[in-house]
């Protein structure tokens, strides 16, 4: 497989699969651009090689066809600015027009394609659909390592169509060495936080990181399943009825394997679930009736800074609490300094994508950890051992 670098894009085409899929306000302005910054690498080396580059990319979840709310047209500015040049703007991805300004780039220019998905025929893998958008260009580039675990027309069934000229971007190639550092020999201590709302989204990678880690810190609404798993009072915190035989099971395992799973010991608790709620603190395993939890609470808080402090590999994904609330972004703010801490004495850590990533930018933190994942999603699947079909469309000839 020709990486990047191998590869001499003058005089070509470039059709790259970035991930935009950016958070707009009400005035469609881009409130965070990580996901830009992160594809300027790939598309600076395009353009530096004499190549013209044509990017393509999805932006929300249009429920029937195009919608202004998620149009790609809101990013020519921010694009244009950032190269120094006017990117030029189909308002199709597909069609007469997209085929006209594709041929007519010249080297050093930039297109941009109109949201893929305002066509239904991109998440279904449609492939004459993935065959008309490889007309567009000469060489397939895949740098959207979020969609990597979809298997959609523009990020896996488009590379069938370049089979001697398909490679991966900068961000896919550092995202994936990134992950295989953190599944392969990770210097130990080896710890992993995992949060989030919900224990069935991290089964999979928790199992799988039971014979990897030293210790493995629960946070989030999902710990509230461990603590009732555990013979706890939870009050009126969010729990999965369900899941609360594979929280013991799992609870099982640790202790089989020799991991130190920490559930919180504490909790900052409130009666609402609001920022404007009344507030406490309490124990995990005792929590009032009517109260639930929303943030670690102070002890777990400190005992979980120490371990992350004296760990040498860290991993990352799901906060702590409901930190989009001022009140309740305490222990994941925690958290986050713990992991600076650590990077700066020589700790290995990353980020995992999703709200862990949203958190870490919130803090100013992103360039005082490791690395952040781009990808949420795809990083689970990946670690997960899952084939990802955007990775393999691009490793594989028989994809």
């Amino acid at each position: 497989m020709r990486t990047i670098d191998q590869y001499n894009f003058a005089g070509k085409k470039a059709l790259v699969r970035v991930d935009f899929n950016v958070p707009l306000d009400s005035d469609y302005r881009i409130t965070d651009d990580t996901r830009i910054r992160a594809a300027v690498p790939t598309i600076q080396k395009i353009l530096a090689d004499g190549g013209a580059v044509i990017l393509m990319s999805h932006l929300g979840r249009p429920k029937a066809g195009p919608e202004e709310k998620y149009s790609l047209k809101h990013l020519v500015n921010r694009l244009s600015q950032e190269f120094n040049t006017n990117v030029l703007f189909a308002e199709d991805c597909v069609g007469p027009q997209a085929a006209q300004l594709a041929q007519e780039l010249k080297p050093g220019e930039i297109l941009l394609l109109e949201n893929l998905r305002f066509h239904k025929d991109e998440e279904k893998g449609d492939a004459d659909f993935a065959k008309e958008l490889a007309t567009l260009g000469d060489v397939y580039v895949n740098d959207a390592f979020g969609t990597a675990h979809r298997e959609h027309a523009s990020t896996a069934v488009i590379a069938r169509y370049f089979p001697q000229d398909k490679m991966m971007g900068y961000v896919m190639q550092a995202e994936l060495d990134n992950a295989r550092r953190v599944l392969g020999n990770a210097e130990r201590p080896y710890t992993a936080i995992m949060g989030g709302a919900k224990i069935s989204d991290k089964i999979l990678i928790i199992e799988k990181l039971m014979d990897r880690v030293d210790n493995l810190l629960i946070g989030g609404g999902m710990s509230y399943t461990f603590v009732k798993a555990d013979g706890g009072q939870i009050g009126s915190s969010l729990v999965e009825e369900d899941k609360i035989d594979l929280a013991k099971r799992l609870i099982a395992m640790a202790r089989e394997k020799g991991v130190n799973l920490m559930i919180p010991v504490d909790s900052v608790v409130a009666d609402a679930f609001s920022n404007d709620a009344n507030i406490d603190t309490s124990l995990s395993h005792h929590i009032k009736p009517l109260w639930m939890g929303l943030d670690i609470g102070p002890t777990a808080r400190e005992m979980y800074a120490e371990v992350i402090r004296n760990s040498k590999t860290i991993l990352w994904n799901g906060p702590m609490g409901v930190f989009e609330m001022s009140n309740f972004s305490v222990g994941t703010e925690a958290v986050a300094d713990a992991v600076v801490d650590a990077t700066r004495m020589g700790a290995y850590s990353l980020i995992g994508g999703g709200d862990s990533a949203a958190a870490v930018n919130k803090f100013g933190y992103a360039d005082k950890v490791s690395y952040v994942s781009t990808g949420g999603g795809a990083l689970l699947e990946y670690m997960e051992g899952k084939t990802l079909p955007g990775v393999a469309a691009i490793e594989r000839d028989d994809y």
